[in-house]
């Protein structure tokens, strides 16, 4: 063809709508008939769409930025997974970022995908500061936050604080009252304050005789197993951890030093990881549903984009799976 090629010449060729080789071009639903017709078409032709053409005629890039703290993570797999199904599905692709546990190359990279012109921002922050309610305001662009909450931002979040009360209620329900609970710092509002609480004002509640111990950790398998000394100094009958792979480290502390779960002490943790469910002893978890976190993050920002108000949601998807590592005492 002397002429560039278009969609609807393409649309022409193998008889079908423009609409279907658009959703085509954009990752979106088409039978995979028609899909493989609009292909042997745009390579017999040599079609190439232009980006920057559309997006002056739309007013839309068609991206979504993501920005992670980091990548080697069960739980932002699983959010990654939610956030891509439902892009894909309306046409969108993301960019990612990651800050590498770094507040300030969070700030950096929010503020890079803003100017390289992204039709809006999902964050999965560490931690909403002060700077990050400033830097939101100024942009142009809509935002949705994951992992936190602040009254100043959009959000989508697990209900930490309802899943710390539900393992909290288990454990009281199962005798125990000297538990140690090893959790991270309180900068980490979502696991490091809402989740403790939560625990903590469950075993009150249920037992106000209840001695629970607090010792600090960071997310990592081995800061965790190097705190099983100074956990197993307050004689616990169970050990309740910030996350499943704090148990994890916790867990091979106790293998290595012959202390048997649940016989002698009980463990349990938060996340639903997959790791838990063929761990030794398998592991007794407060599960959460990341995909479809990931899932409505990526929704919510959508409806953002098109101007629809942010859907209000208290599915928190909250389940506890009892499993081989808590035993009850008499």
């Amino acid at each position: 063809m002397d002429r560039k090629v278009t969609i609807q010449d393409i649309a022409n060729m193998v008889n079908v709508s423009k609409s279907s080789v658009s959703r085509y071009l954009n990752n979106g639903y088409v039978s995979e008939e028609n899909a493989k017709k609009i292909k042997e078409a745009i390579e017999k032709t040599g079609f190439e769409t232009n980006f920057f053409a559309k997006r002056l005629k739309t007013k839309k890039s068609g991206l979504v930025g993501i920005v992670i703290p980091r990548i080697d993570s069960v739980t932002i797999g699983k959010v990654l997974t939610g956030i891509n199904k439902k892009l894909r599905e309306n046409g969108y692709q993301g960019i990612i970022l990651i800050s590498e546990l770094d507040i300030e190359k969070e700030l950096s990279n929010i503020n890079s995908l803003h100017q390289q012109g992204v039709d809006g921002i999902i964050i999965s922050s560490m931690a909403i500061t002060k700077k990050h309610i400033e830097l939101i305001s100024r942009l142009s662009i809509p935002t949705i936050f994951t992992g936190q909450r602040n009254e100043f931002i959009n959000y989508i979040k697990i209900d930490d604080y309802e899943a710390g009360k539900m393992m909290g209620s288990y454990f009281t329900a199962k005798g125990h009252t000297n538990i140690v609970f090893i959790g991270v710092n309180e900068w980490d509002k979502a696991v490091g304050v809402d989740r403790k609480n939560g625990f903590f004002d469950a075993v009150k509640e249920g037992n106000p005789e209840s001695n629970v111990q607090f010792i600090e950790t960071d997310f990592s398998f081995i800061s965790a197993y190097n705190k099983g000394e100074e956990v197993l100094k307050y004689k616990p009958t169970a050990i309740v951890c910030a996350t499943d792979n704090i148990c994890l480290g916790i867990l091979r502390y106790l293998h290595e030093n012959n202390i048997k779960v649940p016989d002698e002490i009980s463990v349990a943790g938060f996340g639903g990881y997959d790791i838990g469910s063929v761990s030794y002893p398998t592991l007794t978890t407060v599960a959460f549903d990341y995909e479809l976190i990931g899932i409505k993050a990526a929704q919510g920002i959508l409806d953002l984009i098109e101007g629809r108000e942010l859907k209000e949601n208290n599915d928190t998807s909250l389940k506890l799976i009892e499993r081989e590592s808590v035993r009850g005492i008499k």
